[in-house]
């Protein structure tokens, strides 16, 4: 991200007078995937790119936002009880009114901002502009004094109740704790999280976009999650003396004692979550010990797990882990709900050209348009920057 084009842009359609600048990443999950809603974990980090914000205080009650991407130009009252028509400055409103909610004293700003998250590849752009703004709103208005977890909720409040999305925590939590050269393991459930140590020096991480969405993505979600419930039912129903709220309660016994009481479906579908959570706690012992080649073939499982059990991948997704795997890279699976949207790989350095070739080479006689590649570092979380 570049500030001095950000403040320019700033002084350009304001008042020639500079702010202050913060900024908030988008993430990637490297493994843990359809986790979070059955209770368990994910392993999200900040990467290094999102979304930079100027922001000055502005004497009045009324918001001026600029979106220098866009082009576009918006002012709503702190006190408006609708907000702005403009789905992207319904993000920067919404987060005004859920930090009132948190105590925090908003006034009128002049703002500019920008990002380098590619749209669509899953890095959660809107949560990074979420976070940015609940940092600055929180430095400006609020001496610091709501919490690093209240400015997630805010984030996940927002997309609830002014954007239309009924999203988890991860992606605003990844945006907000995130730290350099660490990924965190977020108990979906509890809400404790840890950090591990990730600095794969002899590895690139790369996102492959198929540049793909398939319709049947929310549905098939809705489908996957009911599939998660029966299981969750049957056990309950079985294990009459035991706490089962989700699968995270669950173990491979009890799966195999209600098999025969759920559709062969339903339980290849808690057949895969129950490999995910012991993927993730295999991950975490592995990053402790620096071992990179035991995450890859995690990743790996993950994505066959995806594909043919929880049956939420494609032939582009599923295309491009293979020729990962044909090429040697260390570890690759789909990143996200599945049905379209990237790769996450971890690829040794010394592969590194020869993979990105081959995957452009081959996807592209084969689906007819090239992949996009982003190279993704693990970051800070949203900071004002100096």
């Amino acid at each position: 991200m570049d500030i001095e084009f950000v403040r320019s842009r700033f002084i350009k359609h304001f008042d020639g007078k500079t702010g202050s600048i913060y900024a908030a990443p988008g993430r990637i999950n490297l493994i843990g995937e359809h986790t979070d809603y059955n209770g368990g974990f994910v392993f999200p980090g900040a990467v290094d790119k999102g979304i930079m914000c100027e922001i000055r205080p502005n004497g009045t009650d009324k918001v001026n936002a600029y979106s220098i991407d866009l082009k576009d130009r918006v002012e709503f009252g702190v006190n408006d009880q609708s907000g702005p028509k403009a789905s992207w400055a319904r993000y920067i409103y919404g987060i005004v009114q859920e930090m009132k909610k948190n105590g925090v004293d908003v006034k009128g700003f002049n703002t500019a901002f920008a990002g380098d998250v590619p749209l669509g590849a899953g890095m959660s752009s809107s949560a990074a502009l979420e976070s940015c703004f609940a940092y600055a709103i929180n430095d400006q208005f609020g001496d610091n004094k709501v919490s690093k977890w209240d400015m997630v909720l805010a984030g996940q409040a927002t997309e609830h109740n002014y954007c239309g999305v009924n999203c988890g925590i991860m992606d605003q939590f990844a945006s907000v704790f995130g730290q350099e050269g660490k990924l965190m393991r977020l108990d979906c459930r509890s809400r404790e999280f840890e950090y591990f140590p990730f600095k794969p020096n002899e590895y690139k991480l790369v996102l492959v976009d198929s540049v793909v969405k398939h319709e049947l993505a929310s549905s098939a979600y809705n489908d996957r999650r009911k599939s998660c419930e029966n299981v969750v039912a049957a056990m309950q129903k079985k294990f009459t003396d035991k706490k089962i709220e989700t699968l995270r309660d669950a173990d491979w016994d009890m799966l195999e004692a209600v098999k025969n009481d759920v559709s062969d479906e339903d339980a290849l579908r808690a057949k895969f979550v129950l490999g995910e959570k012991d993927r993730v706690l295999a991950v975490c012992d592995a990053l402790n010990k620096g071992d990179y080649e035991t995450v890859g073939k995690n990743m790996y499982e993950t994505h066959y797990g995806l594909s043919k059990e929880y049956e939420v991948s494609c032939n582009e997704l599923d295309y491009l882990n293979d020729i990962a795997k044909e090429t040697g890279v260390t570890g690759s699976r789909i990143m996200g709900g599945g049905f379209g949207g990237c790769t996450i790989n971890l690829v040794k350095n010394e592969l590194y050209d020869k993979f990105i070739a081959n995957a452009k080479e081959k996807y592209t006689a084969k689906f007819g348009h090239a992949p996009k590649v982003y190279d993704v570092i693990i970051s800070d979380g949203a900071r004002k920057v100096e």
